[in-house]
């Protein structure tokens, strides 16, 4: 389906059979059961996700908020990497789609490369990125940093200890909050040497990830209101892809 055929069709929802059919590949979770119903997963996942990634763009560009969504390069592929993992499965169980931090004047960056290999197939570079994830049970929105550079991570931790102010009126937006709540992730057990232990801001300063999110229901993943609920909920972590952006920028 071309690009320009999503954006006639618009987006109208994920089904409850692709609910149905994402269970049914986490139990068959193999070549033999895919493959004769792979026209299936285009029609019930893929398609619909690139329609999604195209209304995205739209709500993005009214809203201002600066990440990039592309029917294309957004959605990541159904393929696992199977060659350095011990669980040779060939297929993700989920479909999902990530939206990288684009830029914008308050930040002073340029605009995020919009390559697949370095814009859209990983979180973490240029400010993170938006992600929203679709599995049975298993429907959240997100995004930021996951496993950055340890080049980031101190960076990070740089900030959080000289420019705390900065940080917390990032962190503590009251949308956000109420949106994701708080910045989380894997967190080391100690605070990184040179800091002290009992620092005001250790749980930050220990964090590994830099990421947020939040749940979705079903209802959500089947209402043609879905690209407005994900748009809202990446307007209010604006400033925190904005103050990552920076984060990220002080690394390189």
């Amino acid at each position: 389906m071309t690009d320009a055929h999503v954006e006639q069709q618009g987006f109208q929802g994920f089904s409850r059979d692709a609910i149905a059919f994402l269970a049914e590949l986490a139990a068959n979770n193999d070549r033999a059961w895919f493959q004769p119903r792979k026209a299936e997963y285009e029609r019930l996942l893929k398609r619909p996700l690139e329609a999604l990634c195209v209304a995205l763009a739209e709500r993005f560009a009214s809203r201002h908020v600066p990440l990039v969504a592309d029917a294309a390069r957004s959605p990541f592929r159904i393929y696992r990497d199977v060659r350095f993992s011990r669980d040779k499965s060939p297929y993700k169980p989920y479909a999902s789609a990530s939206f990288p931090w684009a830029g914008d004047a308050a930040s002073g960056l340029r605009p995020a490369p919009t390559t697949p290999a370095e814009s859209h197939r990983a979180l973490g570079r240029n400010g993170g990125a938006g992600y929203f994830h679709f599995a049975p049970g298993d429907v959240f929105v997100g995004g930021g940093m996951w496993h950055p550079d340890v080049s980031v991570l101190r960076a990070w931790r740089t900030l959080v200890d000289r420019e705390p102010a900065r940080v917390h009126a990032a962190l503590d937006d009251a949308s956000f909050v109420r949106e994701f709540g708080r910045l989380d992730g894997d967190r080391s057990v100690r605070v990184p040497p040179g800091f002290p232990a009992d620092h005001p801001d250790a749980d930050l300063l220990r964090l590994r990830d830099l990421t947020f999110g939040r749940r979705l229901s079903d209802d959500d993943v089947l209402s043609t209101a879905l690209p407005d609920v994900l748009a809202d909920a990446f307007s209010t972590a604006v400033p925190v892809f904005r103050l990552l952006a920076d984060v990220a920028s002080a690394a390189t």
